[in-house]
Parts: C-alpha cells; sequence; structure tokens
C-alpha cells in the first residue's frame, strides 16, 4: 500500500474500530482515533452512559461492562465490539494526542464534527514536514450495522484512491465516482502538516 491511514470518530470504538480492524486484515497500515473528550459507551439508560479515559484498555471496559451488567451489553453489541477492538489495539486514542505516531497519507473521519476537529487540529499544528494530508468525511451514523457498511465504503474508497497515480491530481474523479457510484456524499480537505 501506498499510503498510512487514520480511521477517526469521536469515541474510538465502534465506526473507527470497524473500519481499522477491516483496514487491517487487508494489509492496510492504518491506526484509529477519536476526537472526544472522554471515551463514552451507552449504559442503562441515555442519562448514564459509561464514560472513561482514552488510554483505558479495552480489556478493562469489557470486564467493567461484563460485571456490571452482561446482559444489557451482550444484547446492545457493547461487549462484542469491545472483543473485536481487542483484537486490533490495546486502547482506544485520541486524535488530538498522536503526534508521536508519525504522519499519515490520508485520514478517514465518520461525522462532520469530527472531520472539522481533526482539520482544526492539523491547522494548529507545527507545520514542520509540510507534509500534505487528504482528510475525508464519510458520514456513518453511530450504530453497529452502519459501522461495518461505512468501514466496507471506507475500504471501497481508500481502493480506489491506492490505485490513482497521485490522489494530489485524481481526488476529485476518485470522489465523484465514488460519490456517483454509492450515493453517499464525502466532504475532503486537503492539509498540511
Amino acid at each position: 500500500m501506498k499510503y498510512r491511514y487514520a480511521m477517526v470518530c469521536s469515541s474510538n470504538q465502534n465506526r473507527s474500530m470497524e473500519a481499522h480492524s477491516l483496514f487491517k486484515k487487508q494489509g492496510f497500515d492504518v491506526c484509529s482515533y477519536g476526537t472526544g473528550a472522554h471515551v463514552k459507551l451507552p449504559g442503562p439508560s441515555l442519562r448514564e452512559p459509561n464514560v472513561y479515559d482514552f488510554g483505558t484498555p479495552y480489556k478493562y471496559m469489557f470486564e467493567d461492562l461484563r460485571r456490571k451488567d452482561p446482559e444489557l451489553y451482550k444484547r446492545n453489541g457493547i461487549l462484542p465490539m469491545l472483543k473485536r477492538n481487542l483484537g486490533v489495539k490495546l486502547a482506544p486514542q485520541r486524535w488530538q494526542d498522536n503526534a508521536a505516531d508519525g504522519s499519515f497519507g490520508i485520514v478517514l473521519t465518520f461525522e462532520e464534527k469530527v472531520f472539522d476537529m481533526v482539520i482544526q487540529d492539523l491547522h494548529n499544528r507545527d507545520q514542520i514536514l509540510l507534509k500534505s494530508v487528504l482528510v475525508i468525511n464519510l458520514e456513518v451514523k453511530d450504530n453497529h450495522e452502519e459501522a461495518a457498511i461505512g468501514a466496507r465504503l471506507a475500504l471501497d474508497l481508500c481502493e480506489q484512491i491506492e490505485a490513482v497515480e497521485s490522489w494530489e491530481e485524481s481526488i476529485d474523479d476518485v470522489i465523484a465516482s465514488f460519490e456517483n457510484r454509492h450515493r453517499r456524499k464525502l466532504l475532503y480537505s486537503i492539509s498540511f502538516y
């Protein structure tokens, strides 16, 4: 693969991790992140989410929720999701704290507010390398079914990007082709850092 990829959602749990898992299986150089202040997972009610710090191991979250209410968290898909995440990496990471991970050629976000936060963060970074990065938003609802569909769409898009000689020269055509084929509107921006 020509590029290094970052998958970014809010909590680095569902959408970014589904894509990370799929891309990793396909041999892509990929990392994943969240942009929120904390990792939030559904709780027994909307007013009672389970909140963890970024860096809290997926295994800890899995054991914590299994101890609290194994039936609820199995039924709503949280325990299977955390089990998948355990097979991909140790813990959720925050995008804004990833400078030590190196640079990325392509960053995919799965929500417009996350896209905006990534762009803002890239603009705030010291632009030492002046390396171009393509940031694309593919809007995906935050549920298990949509995350699986979104990951497959993201893979299709990135395979198209990999197939062209240079994304800098071909991105408008790649985006138009994807949008026509999948009836999904994409946002994208080119940043430097």
